[in-house]
């Protein structure tokens, strides 16, 4: 049976720094986080894109030769091998997509726990 997540009351469910993984896709993994106040260190995927998606607030993604900067409703790929890093000054809610397995505490600051919430399914 098919269901759905609001993406939206997930991210909001979730404490600061925790990521909740609310879907698989093929190989991919679906997670939220809130995030304030924290500046990760430079790192880099080697083995898959990763995918930035803003729900809500803005911050900078980092890059070696300057700064995206990203709102509500932007999307953005960093494909594999790409060093960046957030740079979130104020709260901001985060949808991530990665390669499973490709979100670690070495790329998350320290802070990576990914809890799965199957209250968060509502069914159709």
């Amino acid at each position: 049976m098919l269901s759905k997540v609001n993406v939206l009351d997930a991210v909001n469910r979730g404490a600061l720094y925790e990521y909740i993984e609310i879907g698989k896709m093929n190989h991919q993994m679906l997670n939220v986080v809130q995030v304030a106040q924290r500046t990760l260190d430079f790192h880099v995927h080697e083995e898959s894109d990763e995918l930035f998606y803003v729900v809500e607030g803005s911050f900078c993604l980092e890059l070696k030769d300057g700064c995206i900067e990203m709102n509500t409703g932007d999307l953005l790929i960093v494909p594999k091998g790409i060093e960046h890093r957030p740079v979130c000054k104020e709260l901001v809610k985060i949808l991530l997509i990665d390669l499973s397995g490709a979100l670690n505490n070495d790329n998350c600051g320290g802070t990576y726990r990914s809890h799965t919430k199957p209250d968060l399914t509502l069914m159709p």
